[in-house]
């Protein structure tokens, strides 16, 4: 049984059908992308999964229950993290504050994350604790905002483009922290246009584009496929 999994999912903005039966699934301990251009679709699906846009049709199921028709902080409560590409860390609080606000104890949780387990992952938010949020570079605002959706103690982590305006170095360093996670259990779906960063990070792939699948496989079938990155990930 896949840990997340969706089934002929369509989404609507208005009278917009944006979503086009897309069905896709993650299994625990796996890392999986979401690759495509702007607008593609990639936002869109995570807004379907964790209920900011409900699906007009389809099935959104994690671990086995359905979750389309929840809302947001239910999802969440089940176990999903969600890490916009707008990042939002709170401005006027210091990075400790940020990640203390959000703490959720779970007693099924054998090994919750705490401070201290996030700051063993991202060493730079250490050293900034005390700085306030809108001290903090883009990078440091991307980590704070990872390690503050990772004090809920999700069992999967959805992070739409991680990578969209950070440096090549903060970038590098930005895969290794998601490999660092998933090693710590925490399953993680990613949404990226950088399918350099993908390769370094998922085991498997999806191509979307103008809102329908066009591709799902393993990262490396992906990356030596020329044809499928030439049609729709080349801009």
């Amino acid at each position: 049984m896949a840990m997340l999994e969706l089934k002929s999912v369509n989404t609507f903005y208005g009278r917009s059908h944006i979503l086009f039966d897309v069905s896709l699934s993650v299994e625990k301990g796996e890392v999986v992308s979401l690759i495509g251009r702007n607008g593609a679709g990639k936002s869109t699906t995570f807004r379907s999964i964790i209920g900011l846009t409900a699906p007009f049709s389809g099935e959104v199921t994690f671990k086995g229950s359905p979750i389309k028709g929840l809302r947001p902080h239910q999802i969440c409560r089940r176990g999903v993290g969600f890490v916009p590409e707008d990042r939002r860390c709170f401005p006027d609080l210091t990075v400790r504050e940020n990640l203390e606000v959000v703490a959720r104890r779970q007693k099924e949780t054998p090994s919750p994350w705490t401070i201290e387990k996030v700051y063993s992952i991202f060493p730079r938010l250490r050293e900034r604790e005390k700085n306030l949020g809108s001290q903090l570079s883009g990078g440091e605002q991307q980590m704070l905002t990872i390690g503050r959706t990772l004090m809920t103690n999700p069992e999967l982590l959805l992070l739409d483009e991680p990578s969209e305006g950070l440096a090549p170095l903060v970038v590098k360093m930005l895969a290794e922290m998601i490999i660092e996670i998933r090693n710590e259990g925490v399953t993680v779906l990613l949404a990226e246009q950088n399918i350099h960063f993908c390769a370094r990070v998922s085991d498997r792939g999806y191509v979307i584009d103008k809102g329908a699948l066009r591709y799902g496989g393993k990262m490396s079938d992906l990356i030596s496929n020329e044809e499928i990155k030439e049609k729709y990930l080349a801009v």
